[in-house]
């Protein structure tokens, strides 16, 4: 009887460590495998090569939108911003990007704020083009980086005596909302294709690589997030908004492949806010109802058509292995400013948002 007590004690000491020395691998497998594949999804973003690129570039509205180059810091790194329409004193309105491309990526919208007699003021993110950093580090950078910047503002008297407007799309989309957690004294926000929260956006995209796997690794991503930055990494859009009384455009489009219209997008949460002034718009419209196509115009859209059926012609002709030259004078020949053409009934609807704030 005893020697038998003694062989079960023993068989359940041996399938108790088992247990231990298995969770503890996992652990530490998950911790090592969400650090890589989270660090993967941050890279640095440098600036490409715009002789090889469609986006309108600033020398090709140089002539006619001067600006003024800032630096600021955030934490450690340096950033690179542009002020534009310096003699504008109707307000500022502040850009913010979105992952993966820097402040150009918006300057037919900057152009369009300068036209309506607003300065602007658009800035690079951490490891993002001109601005320092060896990683864009994770989605609440943005946060970080916007704080940086509208604390520099803030200390600035021929901007800080502006009334403050919030543009920001995406990455930029989420700051914007996020950032109103910080005391800035901010009149509006305009949030397009933005996400509630840091961790919901992780979790979806992560879904799509590794399906439901991911969710099992939701405390090792909290807390590699946690560790990465702190308080920053719980804040969560819905509840800065319910915290304030501040008019808020949040715009997302239905078919957005990147931030699901009823998952992580800031719209899917529309009734849990409380905030009587945010108003929400939903982009149908095939063609411009996705993630970065919101603002394209018909002509745009139909320009892009052309210029991709082009650009293919000579993709085949070269297997895929174009020349750079060939390249170069491929893209000399498109009409930049009719590719990033500005849908007027959306802008129209921006532009009568920022009306109710900033009277003309």
């Amino acid at each position: 009887m005893f020697t038998k007590s003694r062989k079960s004690n023993r068989a359940i000491r041996i399938i108790v460590i088992g247990i231990g020395i298995t969770a503890i691998v996992f652990i530490v497998v998950s911790l090592i495998t969400v650090k890589i594949v989270y660090d993967s999804q941050f890279p640095r973003y440098e600036r490409p090569d715009e002789n090889v690129t469609a986006q309108l570039r600033y020398s090709d509205i140089e002539k006619d939108y001067p600006r003024i180059p800032v630096t600021f810091k955030s934490e450690k790194n340096v950033l690179q911003g542009n002020v534009y329409g310096g003699e504008n004193t109707r307000g500022l309105v502040v850009v913010a990007h979105g992952i993966g491309g820097g402040a150009d990526w918006y300057l037919p919208h900057i152009k369009h704020f300068v036209d309506n007699d607003l300065r602007v003021f658009a800035y690079d993110c951490t490891g993002s083009y001109d601005s320092e950093g060896m990683s864009t580090r994770g989605f609440p950078q943005s946060v970080v980086d916007l704080h940086a910047a509208l604390t520099f503002i803030a200390g600035q008297p021929d901007l800080s005596a502006l009334p403050l407007v919030l543009f920001g799309h995406s990455w930029g989309g989420y700051a914007v909302v996020n950032v109103l957690h910080y005391p800035h004294d901010v009149q509006a926000v305009i949030s397009i294709s933005g996400v509630n929260d840091a961790l919901d956006i992780i979790l979806e995209q992560g879904q799509e690589m590794m399906g439901g796997f991911i969710h099992m690794q939701y405390p090792f991503l909290w807390l590699y997030q946690r560790l990465l930055f702190g308080e920053v990494a719980s804040l969560d859009a819905v509840s800065a908004i319910n915290a304030t009384d501040i008019p808020i455009l949040i715009i997302h489009g239905e078919e957005d492949a990147m931030v699901s219209y009823e998952g992580s997008a800031l719209i899917a949460s529309r009734n849990e806010i409380k905030n009587p002034q945010v108003r929400y718009v939903k982009a149908t419209t095939s063609g411009r109802n996705g993630h970065d196509n919101l603002f394209r115009t018909d002509a745009a859209i139909a320009y892009i058509k052309k210029v991709n059926a082009a650009y293919r012609v000579i993709y085949d002709r070269y297997d895929g292995k174009i020349p750079y030259a060939v390249k170069k004078n491929f893209y000399a020949g498109i009409d930049r400013i009719m590719l990033q053409e500005l849908e007027p009934s959306m802008m129209q609807v921006i532009d009568e948002f920022i009306d109710g704030v900033l009277p003309r």
